[in-house]
């Protein structure tokens, strides 16, 4: 990553200067440590709590950052989201408005209605696009480069933390600070090999190499790391003296309800939930082996429950790491009316909900339609926007809440990804009673109000799972890698909910071809300045 170590070493030494090592982050706190100074107990946690949080999750250290693409879980994610057709967007930043642009939807009346930007299809924008000279332009950069600068910080902390002392049990204290940073390079790792037709492995501090690898190496990279995070836990995850480690990396305002500090065991099902979504979102689901699907029920079955922590962020007025008003997708979904704000809820998400969900009661404004510029594409138009807080149904889960301190950010996986995962493994292994219990516990968890399911049918079942993952799970950025293994991409979608680009009728049954890139080609923004060595995995997808 010859063009960002740079960026990502000078932001990682000053996040050490800016994160405390428990209480509420100060931005303005000029004595925690940086990398050189890492060599005390207090320094080593800073490195690792500030490091990871800044350079991984947030604007900080990206030149290129853009507002109204926002940084991971507000614009990662949103761009998940938009190829995976739950929002929309008008902006034009960083291509933002044509990602989610189909290449051709087919209205109730016949009517064929394409692609309306230049280049004509989703995949041939992003080839045109995917150039170094587009900068922070380019929407297939913004990942690579936050995910990379969070690898570089995790290993300056790993390469770090052995020349550390420590106080107490200074061997279980290490093994701490080693989980924290396998488990996320673990994540970033998975990103890219979930998104990219190939990655590096770098695993040396503010260092970087041209032998480019296939996705499924990275995956496999990804795996190695989780697995070497559960270790550490393992050797020491027992002593208190881990536990304090952990409880001073995690912020305080962290620390509330699934964001609570986890035990050893806890750990290790956020390891096994995130090792079972690499199997799953990263193979078709036609092509998927018997073998697969119980590595995925194994995992699952040892992965996070419905009680357990699961590394999730928070908010405060500060907005030390996420702030309050647009932390996530929905958060800058939020709107007066159905124009909501940076991203238009999808009338496609919206038809997901069962008659009675009351998920859809709780979170969601009917509106008069809204029109956007008809050259942003020719299905987005929409007469939903989410509530902020919900609308006041008690015990029903809210999909955003911008009142500091009151959000819930998935930084890893979650009870419901699991249970539906675990769905998903029992369906396809001729369990279909144990796929409806397992999709009807979720709905309970999320408080949906609806009856359980009754049906013995496989293919009924596979309905009701697959708008349960789209529902339960929206805005956490998984619905285009579901897309893209159900075939969903290619073969594209029917009975879609459309409104014409003139606002003038609704179709019900339309049908909508995408044609989105499954994986995309490695940034020009890297190659330009890392050209592909020699025996490197193609670095562009074929497709």
């Amino acid at each position: 990553m010859k063009n960002i170590k740079i960026t990502a070493l000078s932001f990682l030494l000053l996040a050490g200067s800016v994160m405390s090592c428990k209480d509420q982050l100060d931005i303005q706190n000029p004595n925690q440590p940086t990398p050189a100074t890492a060599a005390s107990e207090a320094g080593i946690i800073a490195l690792a709590q500030g490091s990871v949080y800044k350079n991984g999750f947030t604007s900080s250290g990206y030149k290129y950052y853009d507002g109204v693409v926002g940084a991971f879980y507000n614009g990662v994610l949103g761009i998940h989201d938009l190829m995976g057709d739950v929002v929309g967007a008008e902006a034009a930043n960083a291509y933002m408005n044509n990602l989610s642009a189909p290449d051709m939807v087919t209205l109730d009346n016949g009517t064929q209605v394409a692609n309306p930007n230049s280049p004509s299809t989703q995949k041939a924008l992003i080839r045109a696009v995917n150039t170094n000279s587009q900068q922070g332009g380019n929407p297939t950069f913004l990942e690579w480069a936050l995910m990379y600068q969070l690898n570089n910080a995790c290993n300056t902390i790993l390469d770090a933390v052995d020349k550390t002392t420590f106080s107490g049990d200074a061997a279980a204290k290490k093994n701490a600070i080693k989980a924290w940073a396998y488990t996320w390079k673990g994540l970033a790792y998975s990103r890219i090999g979930s998104i990219y037709y190939a990655g590096l492995i770098v695993n040396t501090p503010s260092a970087t190499n041209n032998a480019y690898v296939t996705k499924e190496a990275m995956i496999a990279e990804a795996t190695a790391n989780f697995d070497k995070a559960a270790a550490a836990v393992n050797a020491s995850g027992s002593s208190a003296d881990f536990a304090e480690i952990i409880t001073n990396l995690i912020p305080d305002f962290f620390q509330t309800e699934k964001g609570a500090v986890p035990t050893a065991a806890q750990w290790i099902k956020n390891l096994n939930t995130m090792k079972a979504r690499n199997i799953l979102v990263n193979n078709s689901t036609a092509t998927m082996t018997a073998a697969q699907w119980d590595a995925i029920l194994s995992l699952v079955n040892a992965g996070v429950g419905a009680s357990d922590p699961v590394f999730a962020g928070n908010t405060n007025a500060n907005g030390d790491v996420f702030s309050s008003s647009n932390y996530n997708v929905a958060a800058r979904a939020v709107g007066s009316n159905a124009s909501g704000n940076t991203y238009k809820i999808s009338e496609r998400l919206i038809q997901e909900f069962n008659a009675g969900d009351q998920r859809l009661a709780q979170n969601f404004k009917l509106f008069p339609v809204w029109v956007g510029n008809s050259d942003r594409g020719n299905a987005f138009n929409t007469r939903y926007a989410i509530k902020d807080g919900g609308n006041g149904l008690a015990g029903v889960y809210t999909y955003v809440n911008r009142t500091a301190g009151s959000a819930e950010i998935f930084l890893l996986g979650s009870y419901e990804e699991n249970e539906l995962m675990k769905a998903e493994a029992k369906l396809w292994k001729g369990d279909v009673a144990g796929a409806a219990a397992s999709i009807d516990a979720v709905r309970a968890y999320q408080g949906a109000g609806l009856a359980p399911i009754t049906s013995t049918n496989a293919a009924v079942v596979k309905e009701e799972l697959r708008k349960e993952r789209r529902v339960a799970l929206a805005f956490r950025g998984l619905s285009f890698y579901d897309a893209r293994r159900w075939g969903v991409l290619e073969g594209g979608r029917t009975g879609a909910v459309v409104i014409s680009k003139d606002g003038s009728s609704i179709s019900t049954n339309a049908t909508i071809k995408y044609g989105y890139l499954d994986y995309w080609d490695v940034p020009d923004n890297e190659l330009a300045n890392n050209p592909a060595g020699a025996g490197s995995a193609t670095t562009k997808n074929p497709k």
